[in-house]
């Protein structure tokens, strides 16, 4: 989709098969493969994990625990 100015948005969809996951699992494991992380927050503060998230400017993944 073509927006004002000349800029395009879309929306991806990628499907994973399990022998891909489990070579990802493999790969994280044998620390070959790094995943950024800009913040860890346990479940029950899922709400600060968002603000954290509408602030911008998030270097990797946002992560929730569930213990």
């Amino acid at each position: 989709m073509v927006q004002p100015h000349g800029l395009h948005s879309g929306l991806y969809r990628i499907l994973s098969s399990g022998a891909q996951l489990a070579e990802l699992g493999r790969l994280l494991d044998a620390g070959m493969l790094r995943v950024a992380s800009d913040g860890t927050f346990p479940l029950a503060d899922a709400s600060a994990a968002h603000e954290r998230a509408t602030r911008g400017h998030i270097q990797g993944k946002i992560v929730l625990t569930v213990a």
